[in-house]
């Protein structure tokens, strides 16, 4: 898999067009601000009436337009809006305004994939995803350096709908860091694949369970949020700094030996088996059904329950008397 940059590809190209921006969240408010900084001038944010973000937007000083105004304007439409509100967006406001021969976009792969949208035949589709949330895509690009992106095209009703996507992600700063070239399918089920096994259903169980298992066993919750929560971003860092044989040399040899011979007996074949599940159900559109047709409902009570786990109180008394914690760096406490 080839990586791209800045040099493969037109960063001019992006510039002559006119670029909406669906929606001003985390990402929305990245692809904006950077694509801007990046010299396209013809630019604006697409808003619902009303929307508490037409302040923001106006704010950093951006055009503002209603959503399906927005649509009939530009040359290239990017939709940034939660996957669950995308369809009935596309269907009320987007679809029906968008020129003949318009760009349309997504920094996810899943309305597209699982045809919850199904654009017009004459208008080119692709995705550029950056890897990384709103306010990292920001952040790296204020300081000169980019977050990774990937990039797919769908329907190339032009012929050059791969020359602006590129463009479009060196805009963002991606260019600066590498791009990947993939399939809406490929990101879209890897995506949630790595987010419901691995970084947030995985990583949180995992946690929860550690926690669990050290204050049934009468050790004290503080001692335990430090070594099942806090130490996770220090390992993590130095896996992601070097992979996991640079965490090893890093690590105690105590640790390390512990990694061997305590790591498969928590990740066992049983929980590889469900993994595959967990993959069967996104490869199918099961995981998304379920989503789509109440999966907002559900998660307000799941998210109910995780915010009454005791670890969440431990955690909040924990950064009250050392909010070093929250600054991610390490500070002479003593002294104030």
């Amino acid at each position: 898999m080839d990586m791209l940059y800045d040099r493969d590809a037109d960063i001019e190209l992006i510039k002559t067009k006119k670029v909406a921006v669906i929606g001003y969240g985390s990402q929305g408010h990245a692809h904006v601000l950077n694509l801007r900084d990046s010299g396209v001038e013809q630019i604006c944010v697409g808003l619902r009436e009303g929307s508490s973000s037409v302040a923001k937007a106006e704010g950093e000083g951006l055009e503002v337009k209603n959503i399906a105004e927005a649509a009939g304007w530009a040359d290239v439409v990017m939709i940034l809006t939660p996957d669950e509100l995308q369809k009935d967006i596309y269907n009320a406001d987007i679809g029906p305004n968008l020129r003949e021969g318009a760009m349309l976009m997504f920094a996810h792969g899943l309305s597209i994939h699982f045809n919850l949208i199904v654009p017009r035949a004459d208008l080119d589709v692709a995705m550029v995803a950056p890897k990384g949330p709103g306010h990292t895509v920001r952040g790296e690009y204020s300081r000169g350096g980019g977050v990774p992106c990937l990039m797919a095209v769908h329907q190339d009703a032009s012929g050059h709908a791969r020359d602006v996507a590129m463009s479009y992600a060196c805009g963002l700063g991606g260019g600066r860091s590498g791009i990947i070239e993939t399939t809406f399918r490929d990101e879209c089920e890897t995506d949630l694949f790595g987010e419901q096994a691995v970084l947030c259903g995985g990583v949180v169980e995992l946690i929860k369970a550690g926690y669990e298992t050290l204050t049934e066993a009468g050790y004290p919750p503080e001692m335990a949020y430090f070594e099942c929560l806090h130490e996770v971003k220090l390992i993590v860092d130095l896996i992601y700094e070097g992979g996991i044989k640079n965490m090893n040399y890093s690590i105690s040899n105590t640790a390390e030996f512990g990694e061997y011979v305590s790591g498969p007996r928590v990740v066992t074949d049983e929980t590889k088996a469900e993994m595959k599940k967990i993959l069967t159900d996104i490869q199918s559109g099961k995981f998304t059904d379920r989503w789509m047709q109440g999966g907002q409902e559900e998660i307000k009570e799941f998210r109910a329950k995780s915010d009454a786990h005791p670890i969440e109180q431990v955690g909040a008394d924990l950064r009250a008397k050392m909010p070093w914690i929250s600054a991610n760096k390490l500070v002479d406490q003593s002294k104030n």
